[in-house]
């Protein structure tokens, strides 16, 4: 179609869309106004210095997307035909239209070609008209809507009475941010900062946030319980230095992780959904722990009977490293405590002195304690796997990430080493002395993800670097099994392998909904 408007030349197709403007309009400021509005660019005044053509078109090419994100709009590219008319020190508004819509948080990213990356703007949502606007200072740029599966931002709020201020708990947003929230009905709203983590949305499937109740009472009365909310975000604070799981270098469209050897395996059917060097060998540092254990409870222990703690149990541990740099339960010679108590120090603060007291005890000499665990492992089918000791202090302790996750499936069928390696911390007290400990779980992801981890362990040595396996559950039939070796970094470690849980989950939806639309009858019959 070929128009002129207000003295404008004006070319729109379905696809393409182009105006001419010239000096006085540019002086004036002007809304360009595309495809009927699914995308507008509003022009402040002297934002263009000069006349320019402004192209808008619906790229239609094949261009890769952000892995963690899901596009819910077109994707469009403007274009300042005469770049030096335009003023990079001027930001201007730009409106688009989603097509799909979405209870997550919404942003815009324009796509950085060089890098393959996407970008993010700051954007606002106005989910009653199907819209967001965001400000960019770009003459040129491609552009898309992209909600974000790790922010319900639209569903209910309930309150709670905790610190009596202008607080909320949040299973997504992390502690600091600060959210404006809308009562729905009444469009009331009030701004609070997170402070809590919560409700569970595995039990509150549609709770975007829980307010105090001092927060609640200004946007609805006590006794409403529950309310219908949409949630605004003002300020979202970073956690693993990132943004909602996109980090400041932006949303990448190929899945990459520095670790040496990585996997995730779908634990029921052993499919691989992602890997990296799965079946190189590599130092497995305390991972080797969860197989001392398992081979420990093979024995049928009672995990209730007390047993001496004898300092010589340490001195293993010291063939292979200086003791200030060994990972142990703080212990005297004789003193007396359970043996779940030394189970528990293993998996959830990675004692390597309490390990080798399990060993002593377990009615075994080292040597066929040892020779179990490598029997074990092979008759598992996990060929690249051998121990030389059973804390994981000797480099010699060799797996692969394909081979781990092969024996994790085998771990983690017993009950309590499931449950020991996924709780935050675990206390206990001596039984002659009556000295009290209180020993932390060396997976902050335990407490800081919202993954359901159902499984974990982390292992170092200098020459493994940081290793983390986790078991995820989606649901009560699909579990994945997340394994990284040699990963620059602790807080590297957590973060790539939390990534690959999520990349992970996302392929298995791919997958089951691909399988749905195979095997969906193309016609219905009735009878």
């Amino acid at each position: 179609m070929l128009a002129i408007i207000v003295g404008h030349f004006v070319y729109a197709s379905d696809t393409s869309y182009f105006i001419n403007l010239d000096k006085e309009t540019t002086k004036k400021g002007y809304v360009v106004d595309a495809f009927y509005g699914t995308l507008k660019l509003s022009l402040s005044p002297e934002a263009l210095k000069e006349p320019t053509g402004v192209e808008v078109i619906k790229l239609d090419e094949k261009i890769d997307l952000p892995w963690q994100l899901k596009k819910i709009s077109q994707v469009y590219q403007f274009e300042f035909k005469n770049k030096s008319a335009y003023d990079s020190h001027k930001q201007f508004s730009i409106q688009i239209s989603y097509n799909e819509p979405s209870n997550y948080y919404k942003q815009v990213f324009y796509y950085d070609k060089k890098s393959s990356t996407w970008l993010p703007l700051p954007t606002v949502d106005c989910p009653n008209k199907s819209f967001v606007s965001c400000l960019i200072s770009m003459p040129f740029a491609r552009l898309a809507v992209f909600s974000n599966p790790e922010a319900l931002v639209i569903g209910k709020a309930s309150w709670y009475k905790n610190k009596d201020g202008l607080f909320a708990a949040s299973p997504d947003f992390p502690k600091k941010s600060k959210l404006r929230v809308y009562n729905t009905d009444n469009n009331k709203y009030v701004d609070v900062v997170i402070n809590d983590s919560g409700p569970d949305r595995r039990i509150h499937s549609d709770r975007v946030v829980d307010l105090d109740k001092v927060a609640f009472k200004k946007i609805a009365t006590i006794g409403a319980g529950v309310v219908n909310v949409r949630v605004e975000p003002l300020y979202i604070a970073p956690s693993n230095n990132k943004i909602l799981g996109i980090s400041s270098t932006g949303a990448k469209s190929q899945f990459a992780v520095s670790a040496k050897s990585a996997i995730a395996m779908n634990e029921k059917t052993g499919e691989i959904l992602w890997q990296k060097n799965a079946s190189s060998s590599l130092p497995l540092a305390s991972l080797t722990k969860l197989i001392a254990i398992k081979v420990f409870f093979d024995l049928r222990p009672s995990l209730n009977r007390v047993v001496s703690y004898s300092i010589k149990d340490e001195e293993n541990n010291y063939k292979y490293a200086n003791k200030g740099d060994v990972a142990r339960v703080r212990l005297n010679d004789g003193d007396t405590l359970t043996i779940e108590d030394l189970v528990y120090s293993s998996l959830v603060g990675s004692a390597n002195n309490a390990v080798e007291t399990l060993v002593r005890i377990s009615g075994l000499s080292r040597e066929e304690f040892i020779k179990r665990m490598n029997q074990s492992v092979a008759d598992w089918g996990a060929t690249a796997t051998h121990f030389v000791e059973p804390t994981g202090l000797s480099p010699q302790n060799v797996s692969s990430a394909l081979d781990y996750a092969i024996i994790t499936k085998e771990i983690f069928i017993h009950p309590i080493i499931k449950k020991a390696s996924t709780i935050v911390e675990y206390k206990f007290t001596t039984i002659n002395t009556k000295k009290a400990h209180r020993i932390k779980n060396t997976n902050k992801l335990i407490n800081a993800s919202n993954l359901k981890i159902a499984g974990s362990k982390t292992g170092y040595l200098n020459e493994a670097l940081y290793c983390l396996m986790i078991r995820v559950e989606k649901n009560s039939l699909d579990s994945l099994v997340i394994v990284t070796l040699g990963v620059p970094t602790r807080s590297k470690s957590f973060e790539e392998t939390e990534d690959l849980a999520r990349y992970a989950l996302k392929e298995l939806s791919v997958k089951k909904e691909l399988a749905k639309s195979i095997f969906k009858p193309k016609y219905q019959y009735s009878f």
